[in-house]
């Protein structure tokens, strides 16, 4: 199904007992993010939570609200996001249907595809006020402070849509937002995101760059801007696909970029060229700050909002956290598309306390001498699986969603010298610990059971299992033994 808005999807959260109103006052300053935080780690990932009256601000704040797996999926329209993993699979199997019957039980699919683009509207509740010039004040919105030592206040859900100067396509990508002042923020185009290559296309041209900052909207477009799309795939059709129903676009009032019709905040403005400021420090996913460093000046030119708008928020900092439900939705979504390219990987787990991009257990269907060490390489070159820093590959029957299943199996599996492999290459620009930003090395360890052509030469141990016979027997007096 798709949301009508961000508010229409609040309402539905209402109905099903997935929200929480905090009608007292408090502070955007450090005081919403102790709150949502220690909610985010209760068991589940606690409730949403809209706050009426934050201090100081006229517009609430919802925050949380894709904080849990049933959330998460109620935002994608679908009780669970594993049938938007098995509706992928089913579009982009590479069998060739044969006969009549199958080649027209393919034409529903790609029909429904044609239909998905994002369409034009000719006005949107994003713009039911529009402010320019010295009417805009960023201060006015309850953007967060959300620990201690952040330069400033960030907004943390935005959707910022840039075009590539060369090709006029559109990104639309999630990179935190710095308030500096009234109408000026920071711009957090990291070295590899798309957004970064837009800027610096423009940069060698001497030309500034036109961006807009959509705030709210139907969620499934806020998880569109954080899904790693392959090359070419725009981020608004996708949001057409996982909501069954194209997105709405508006024109910017003073850029040349459309933007979600059914927003809940705008900010339209531009990018000049080797203009540069500190951004940071900002506590980070990682659950460590990420320090101060020069980044691109966003110059806003407009702001414009519903006339009752909600302010979209989280926070990130020590796992588990809100967005460790939004990355577990994209581990889920884009196993297929992985599978695609790597066909003998079976399972894959990302896992949160990890970050997510700093490990990866991998479970194959081993064939070969050395298969693993292929699989290893394959995902380092495989989109943003290049910065995953370490990676523990197993075979196909271990579950490699049990972590303390895998804990077992890689420590008895693994002789470290001969089961290691050590590379370099890019890594998460936020990652503090490597060599320099961007830049460090990656490890994979084979945790599969070695075979006599990878030169083991001894008998590899059965694991120790029951007798079938007796499991059963077992199972039978099971209920009487009151245990």
């Amino acid at each position: 199904m798709a949301y009508d808005s961000f508010q229409d999807f609040i309402e539905r959260l209402e109905r099903e007992d997935e929200l929480r109103h905090i009608t007292q006052e408090f502070s955007p300053y450090l005081e919403i993010t102790e709150i949502a935080d220690r909610v985010m780690k209760s068991p589940g990932g606690g409730k949403a939570l809209v706050f009426d009256r934050p201090k100081g601000y006229n517009y609430p704040v919802a925050i949380n609200t894709l904080g849990s797996k049933r959330r998460m999926s109620m935002a994608l329209g679908v009780s669970d996001y594993e049938e938007i993993a098995n509706e992928i699979a089913d579009l982009i199997k590479p069998d060739v249907p044969v006969g009549l019957v199958n080649k027209l039980k393919m034409l529903p699919k790609l029909g429904r595809l044609a239909t998905l683009p994002p369409k034009t509207v000719s006005d949107g509740r994003c713009q039911e006020v529009v402010l320019k010039g010295d009417d805009i004040d960023l201060s006015k919105l309850p953007v967060l402070h959300c620990w201690p030592q952040d330069g400033g206040p960030f907004i943390t859900l935005p959707l910022v849509f840039t075009y590539d100067p060369s090709t006029g396509k559109r990104n639309v990508g999630m990179y935190r937002i710095q308030i500096y002042d009234r109408n000026t923020t920071g711009m957090h185009w990291q070295l590899h995101k798309v957004g970064a290559e837009h800027y610096r296309k423009s940069e060698e041209e001497g030309r500034r760059i036109h961006a807009a900052v959509a705030l709210g909207g139907d969620p499934a477009i806020t998880f569109s801007a954080i899904a790693p799309l392959p090359p070419g795939i725009d981020e608004m059709l996708f949001a057409g696909f996982l909501r069954h129903k194209p997105v709405p676009l508006v024109q910017c009032k003073t850029v040349d970029i459309k933007v979600p019709a059914d927003a809940e905040f705008v900010l339209e403005g531009y990018v000049d060229p080797y203009e540069r400021r500190p951004e940071g420090p900002f506590g980070d996913h990682t659950g460590f700050y990420t320090l101060p460093d020069d980044y691109p000046v966003f110059h806003v030119t407009a702001l414009t909002h519903r006339r009752n708008p909600v302010y979209p928020a989280t926070i990130v900092g020590k796992p588990p956290m809100e967005d460790g439900w939004m990355g577990k939705a994209v581990e889920r979504i884009f196993l297929p598309l992985v599978k695609l390219m790597v066909p003998e990987i079976v399972d894959m787990n990302l896992p949160v306390e990890a970050c997510f991009h700093n490990m990866a257990f991998i479970s194959i269907k081993k064939r070969y001498p050395g298969h693993a060490y292929k699989v290893m390489n394959a995902l380092w070159g495989l989109g943003q699986l290049m910065f995953t820093k370490m990676i523990f590959i197993f075979d196909h029957d271990t579950n490699v969603q049990d972590i303390n299943e895998c804990i077992w199996k890689l420590s008895n599996n693994i002789d470290p010298e001969r089961d290691m492999l050590l590379t370099r290459g890019p890594i998460d620009v936020l990652d503090h610990a490597s060599r320099a930003p961007g830049f460090g090395s990656k490890i994979g360890f084979d945790c599969t059971k070695k075979i006599a052509a990878e030169g083991f030469t001894r008998e590899w141990p059965d694991i120790i299992e029951m007798s079938d016979d007796v499991k059963k027997k077992i199972d039978a007096v099971w209920p009487q033994l009151g245990l």
